[in-house]
């Protein structure tokens, strides 16, 4: 091995009991600042990277333009990380800011879980073993899955960090073994229940709900609408803005969460109703207590709970009169409401790519991982769709043949 340069190897490598090198944990190259008085190291994924970097290196030292820096525990990596990413020169992996709220929950598993266990820890000492035995441990102390897989989000962040700026050579939160996160089936309303839960909230609130069943907004969209956005008379929302609980009113930085949406003639009346009830105009929010403030996502919520427990009350009391079964209503919040958009979109026949604009995912593949069981697949189905263009086909061609040939038609 040339000088200055180190093979590096596992722990579970066979070279520690004398046997041939099996891992591929890459080689760490150095050099020594006269000035600093200390090696500066750094780890690349093969040989020739290190060579390269070394001669490099040996170049800037002798400058005075390569200082050596200690070693980098995950105490510091994290606070480089997190002061970047507030700032928006970390990005996340499309490229994008990360939203206030992404921010606040990596704060807060860092806080919590990850630096009370590895602090102090040299972030090049941080193993895949040592990671898993975290994770299996925290599953074992009661935390659901969920969690735990909220809790490594950060971390993985800020060790996908290291590796792009070679201080690592892979991320060792790559392919832990994590338990399954079984989500709740969303809660999806069926048409005519959509009707009859947005008929019974208050007057006021009606253009709230419908417009997050009717165009799928998310909560923070919804509080952020303008009235500028709402373009009655071309059929589209312009969606530019969300608000967050902290932050207040943010501008939607992705591609993919600035959107327009297509307002259906079943939500067109409502927001026609609200701006004559309540006129809003330019930048002033659609929805709001006031023009300039949002309304309480909590007080909606309570607003229409009570509304929809009232109804349930009448219809029990007409079914027992009547000695009939009562056709109850059940509950849904803003985020079922959206679901029910993106169901009623399939159920239409809209294709999965325009689907994919209307709800502001950064991709196809989310779409699908969401809303996949709900599109058409069973294999008669499937079987019936194609025999149905295949028929066509041959109908098609046969009418070709036929005007060729000079046969009749009729």
């Amino acid at each position: 091995m040339a000088t200055g340069i180190v093979k590096l190897h596992s722990r579970g490598c066979a070279s520690k009991t004398g046997g041939r090198c099996n891992c591929n944990a890459g080689y760490q190259a150095w050099v020594f600042s006269n000035r600093d008085g200390k090696k500066i190291r750094k780890v690349f994924p093969s040989a020739a990277a290190a060579k390269s970097w070394r001669a490099e290196a040996l170049s800037a030292v002798q400058r005075g333009g390569l200082r050596a820096t200690g070693p980098i525990i995950l105490q510091e990596a994290w606070e480089a990380w997190y002061a970047g990413a507030q700032a928006g020169t970390v990005t996340n992996r499309s490229g994008d800011r990360y939203k206030p709220s992404a921010l606040r929950s990596y704060e807060r598993a860092m806080r919590l879980r990850v630096l009370p266990k590895f602090r102090a820890t040299r972030i090049s000492e941080l193993h895949r073993p040592d990671l898993q035995e975290f994770a299996d441990g925290l599953l074992s102390d009661g935390l659901n899955p969920s969690t735990i897989k909220v809790t490594l989000l950060p971390l993985r962040a800020v060790l996908r960090r290291a590796v792009a700026r070679g201080e690592l050579v892979a991320n060792p939160c790559d392919g832990l073994e994590l338990a399954a996160v079984r989500s709740r089936r969303e809660r999806i309303a069926r048409p005519e229940e959509a009707e009859r839960l947005i008929a019974a909230v208050p007057e006021s609130d009606r253009a709230i709900w419908a417009t997050a069943f009717y165009a799928g907004l998310r909560r923070g969209e919804l509080q952020a609408l303008r009235a500028e956005c709402i373009d009655l008379g071309g059929g589209v929302i312009s969606v530019e803005r969300g608000w967050d609980e902290k932050e207040g009113e943010i501008k939607l930085k992705s591609r993919a969460g600035r959107r327009r949406v297509p307002i259906p003639a079943a939500l067109r009346d409502f927001l026609l109703e609200q701006r004559l009830a309540t006129p809003r105009e330019g930048s002033e929010l659609v929805f709001g207590r006031t023009p300039a403030s949002p309304f309480y996502p909590k007080t909606l919520q309570e607003r229409a709970d009570a509304a929809w427990e009232g109804l349930n009350a009448e219809e029990r009391a007409a079914a027992e009169e009547e000695d009939r079964d009562a056709d109850l209503i059940d509950r849904v919040v803003l985020h079922d409401a959206r679901h029910t958009f993106a169901s009623l979109m399939i159920a239409a026949g809209v294709n999965v790519k325009a689907i994919q604009t209307f709800m502001g995912h950064s991709s196809v593949a989310i779409t699908l991982d969401l809303y996949g069981h709900l599109m058409p697949g069973s294999e008669a189905e499937a079987a019936q769709l194609l025999d149905t263009y295949l028929d066509a086909n041959r109908a098609a061609q046969a009418e070709q043949v036929r005007h060729a040939t000079g046969q009749l038609t009729g």
